[in-house]
């Protein structure tokens, strides 16, 4: 009898489990993977010690938008800044207000080999410190002062912190439109691969 009982315990836990398993695997929403096409990121001065500004453009991970909110935005361009909505206004003319906990992760891949992010340093904008450098090999572009082109640095993947707990990786392709960078008066405009783990708290891409 008491073995009865017991087999009928561990179906029933067995059968809760499964549900719970189940559950877990409906209410999983799908990663996202999408190419932005010709972001527009214009800035006024920036030439003859003329100082930067403009209104920084923002992006939505979660819609893959560009958007005017104040608060729903994970990371903002202008020219070749581009600020995380987490940490501190640096003191940049016309930057917005963070509000999130975005944050931000440089590593060397391919958007593909990039499956795992628990072991990255995240570090966010900072007073007189954007989070993602301006040039240099700590960035993710190259310019050319003979040419005055901006190249992207191939296998410089941007990893992110959304403002509100999830994960994307970022490669930056282009910032020119049209992808073409023979054409100097089409620069300020991105083309980007990135891929979103609408998941909170998930840190893979598999």
């Amino acid at each position: 009898m008491k073995t009865l009982k017991f087999a009928a315990l561990a179906l029933l836990f067995t059968g809760f489990a499964s549900c719970s398993d189940d559950d877990d695997s409906i209410n999983r929403l799908d990663i996202k993977t999408s190419t932005v096409t010709n972001f527009e990121a214009p800035q006024t001065g920036g030439r003859d010690q003329e100082p930067e500004s403009g209104e920084f453009a923002k992006f939505d991970f979660a819609t893959g938008m560009r958007t005017t909110s104040d608060t729903e935005w994970d990371i903002a361009f202008r020219g070749l800044k581009i600020a995380v909505n987490g940490g501190t206004q640096t003191g940049t003319n016309d930057e917005p207000a963070r509000n999130g906990n975005a944050a931000v992760a440089i590593t060397t891949g391919t958007l593909a080999s990039v499956t795992d992010v628990s072991t990255l340093t995240f570090i966010q904008d900072a007073p007189s410190s954007f989070a993602i450098p301006t040039g240099g090999s700590d960035g993710w572009y190259d310019y050319n002062f003979t040419t005055h082109t901006v190249t992207p640095i191939p296998g410089k993947i941007l990893v992110f912190r959304t403002r509100d707990g999830r994960y994307a990786k970022m490669e930056i392709l282009s910032y020119y439109r049209d992808q073409d960078s023979s054409d100097p008066s089409g620069s300020r405009v991105y083309t980007f691969d990135y891929v979103y783990n609408p998941n909170e708290g998930e840190t893979t891409f598999e």
